[in-house]
């Protein structure tokens, strides 16, 4: 078994199987309420949910986000969560197609087209590997798959705390400007649980990318995987290291025009109404759909994608929303330490109180 595909194995079986959720941090959904509206005037039956992504329409604006593949237990995960995503309308986004750059026979554990075939699928490969393969090779492996889009993932706090990972990022933005410039989809950049800043998505909203995925700190934290992985002490100072995720999804929304996807330690429908509430299109989650499958294969993959999309429009309802786009002009109270960082960067909560109540 070569290095990627061990490794692939490796970090699935440490996310089942131990804790590698931020200690201390949150992703501050905890400090977003919404403001209840006691007499919304509207039918739950009839509220839309539907959002277009990727030149397609979603029954509801939630991605199950990259994950996994690369190795035999990664195509059966993929297969599950893709048919969960065809079953309520949902984006699903691959892991890493790294290991089938590497090993072209691991690319059958990336293909879900047969069991998803309306999904807007999500490609994925690291900021790293783009340098190593060039532009023509990332090009087959999203075409291989039959992707809508490919994200780009950035995680260099992940490849500084892994031993074996790249270090040099010189050059990428660059890169980034080449690949969208020359890949035939739409390009997305994600982060990898540490949050993007509004002067990093301001640049890759210059370089040409379609949409922002902020991945911020307060759910998975993959220096903490990593951690695990190499059996080293569990209090390491980078555990916790990020922008949290309600914070990042404001202050990006704020910068630029592209569409923007809330994840990082969302872990609910109301998540993703928080997440729209701020200025998100999307909201996204890995880890609790991963769990699900572990402990109940599809049928709980998909139980939890239906749990997920009835809280969403029982917030929609609450709020007195008949679209899920309106969430964006809701009333918030933001308290807590995200209210603090907000208003340190003069984005004033008193701005989200102050919208017009439905």
């Amino acid at each position: 078994m070569n290095a990627t595909r061990s490794r692939k194995g490796s970090h699935i079986d440490i996310c089942l199987k131990k804790g590698v959720e931020a200690k201390v941090k949150t992703a501050g959904f905890d400090d977003v309420d919404f403001f209840h509206n006691a007499l919304p005037e509207l039918d739950f039956a009839k509220l839309d949910t539907r959002t277009p992504f990727l030149g397609k329409r979603l029954k509801a604006p939630i991605v199950i986000e990259a994950m996994t593949g690369g190795y035999e237990k990664g195509g059966e995960i993929n297969l599950a969560l893709a048919e969960a995503a065809q079953e309520h309308g949902l984006a699903f986004g691959l892991g890493s197609q790294r290991a089938m750059l590497e090993d072209v026979a691991l690319s059958s554990t990336y293909k879900v087209r047969n069991v998803a075939p309306d999904v807007p699928l999500i490609g994925n490969i690291g900021m790293t590997q783009l340098r190593k393969y060039g532009v023509q090779k990332i090009a087959w492996a999203v075409k291989s798959v039959d992707a809508d889009a490919l994200a780009i993932h950035l995680n260099p706090l992940q490849e500084l705390v892994q031993p074996e990972g790249d270090r040099n990022f010189e050059g990428c933005l660059k890169l980034i400007k080449k690949v969208c410039d020359e890949v035939p989809v739409s390009i997305i950049v994600k982060e990898t649980g540490a949050g993007i800043s509004p002067e990093v998505a301001i640049k890759l909203a210059e370089a040409g990318v379609a949409a922002i995925d902020v991945a911020g700190a307060g759910g998975t934290s993959w220096s903490a995987v990593e951690m695990l992985r190499g059996n080293e002490s569990s209090d390491g100072a980078f555990w916790d290291w990020g922008i949290p995720t309600a914070v990042s999804t404001t202050l990006v929304s704020r910068a630029v025009k592209i569409p923007v996807i809330a994840s990082g330690g969302v872990r609910s429908g109301v998540d993703v109404a928080k997440g729209i509430a701020l200025g998100a299109s999307l909201g996204g989650a890995a880890l609790p759909f991963l769990r699900a499958w572990g402990n109940g294969g599809k049928k709980a993959v998909s139980t939890l994608a239906g749990e997920w999309v009835n809280e969403l429009k029982m917030a929609m309802a609450l709020t007195g929303c008949r679209q899920v786009h309106e969430l964006g002009s809701v009333r918030l109270i933001i308290t807590g330490k995200t209210s603090e960082t907000l208003c340190a960067f003069g984005c004033f909560p008193s701005n989200f109180v102050s919208r017009e109540q439905r």
